[in-house]
């Protein structure tokens, strides 16, 4: 083991120490050296899921009053220990980052000119104490290869490199989806996880959904009477819940991505709301015309009334375009209200957002259907 820690990068080191038994973890530590015991303990001194653990200290740096033939001799020298040399950190007397430079400027640039005349202090930083997520935000936006870490004071304490980042955006995505499906992310891949443990993560959500459907039931009791008088209308009734569901699933599955990728942010809600207010209206009279043609015919095929027919259908219409736009409202403004409270917006999931629609659709459904049909049925 100590021969395996030894031939690691920091950064792997403590992934590696993070995945160990405790009991074992102190026993790993003693057998490393000195050196290596420091390195790997600053690290564990960041936030779980901070950048700080998922840096590396092993970098090349530079001052900016040297030459560019003494910048490259420094890093022959320190470059073999380092994870990339592909961008080198210039830094001041007090460790600050002032700068990053490109290999190919050093390459490409005269030996005797100096560092300083090459920088444009022109730089992107992460600190070492912000979420992981962070780090794959500001890779995706500025197509970088490795991003510096500093602390809160400026001092660049190690980098961060893309190969990293690409496993972390592989385990936030994949949080992600497992929290849109209704359930607890898990800690480890699927061929991994006991049953046991797949049980425990699932049943909470689906508890909790079972009795969100609950109240889709009490709201259809309320309508009893309604459907012994007007019994066609029940065979609508998952058309119309399931239209507002999936309108709904749409809606927050495009503002959880947006919001993840910085492409919306918490103050953009009042134009995401009137984006998806039209929207939703377009959505619902498209849907809405198409269930109307749709039940009418379907509707007049069967032995009845054709006032009553017309009416029935007019209610499944109009129906649908409520429950559509409500969906899409309430898909696009929960993940909103969940960042607000702290909680991840993946959690507006699809069965969450689906089950909430289910309730109100009864109402919306019924309610039009009592203003349409109340002089039409005894």
């Amino acid at each position: 083991m100590a021969d395996v820690m030894s031939n690691l990068e920091p950064d792997d080191r403590v992934a590696l120490l993070e995945e160990l038994p405790g009991h074992l973890t102190q026993r790993v530590l003693n057998s490393m050296s000195s050196e290596d015991q420091v390195e790997v303990k600053k690290l564990l001194g960041y936030p779980e899921e901070s950048i700080g653990r998922l840096m590396t200290t092993n970098y090349v740096r530079i001052k900016k009053d040297w030459t560019v033939e003494r910048s490259l001799e420094h890093i022959r020298q320190y470059g073999h220990s380092a994870e990339t040399v592909n961008v080198i950190y210039v830094v001041d007397e007090q460790e600050r980052l002032i700068d990053d430079l490109r290999i190919n400027q050093f390459i490409l640039s005269n030996p005797t000119q100096l560092i300083q005349e090459l920088m444009d202090h022109q730089f992107t930083a992460l600190s070492a104490f912000e979420d992981q997520e962070e780090a794959v935000r500001m890779f995706s936006k500025y197509d970088r290869i490795a991003l510096p870490v500093v602390d809160s004071d400026g001092i660049l304490v190690g980098i961060v490199t893309v190969d990293d980042i690409i496993d972390v955006a592989e385990e936030e995505t994949t949080e992600d989806m497992q929290l849109m499906a209704g359930m607890n992310a898990l800690e480890r891949v699927y061929s991994e996880t006991s049953i046991f443990m797949m049980v425990r993560k699932r049943i909470g959500w689906l508890l909790i959904l079972f009795l969100g459907q609950m109240l889709t039931v009490t709201a259809m009791a309320a309508y009893n009477s309604m459907l012994a008088a007007a019994a066609m209308l029940a065979f609508f009734i998952p058309m119309i819940i399931s239209s507002g569901g999936n309108s709904g699933s749409q809606a927050a599955t495009l503002i959880i991505r947006a919001l993840s990728t910085d492409d919306i942010t918490l103050i953009d809600w009042k134009r995401v709301f009137t984006r998806e207010l039209l929207s939703g209206a377009i959505l619902g009279v498209m849907v809405g015309l198409m269930g109307f043609g749709i039940t009418y015919a379907w509707i007049e095929l069967q032995p009845g009334d054709i006032g009553l027919s017309f009416m029935q259908a007019l209610t499944v219409g109009c129906s649908l375009f409520g429950v559509i736009l409500f969906g899409n409202l309430s898909g696009s403004m929960l993940p909103f209200i969940m960042s607000k409270v702290g909680l991840d917006p993946a959690v507006t999931s699809a069965p969450f957002v689906a089950t909430l629609v289910d309730v109100t659709g009864i109402i919306i459904y019924f309610s039009i259907a009592m203003f349409l049909l109340r002089g039409l049925i005894s």
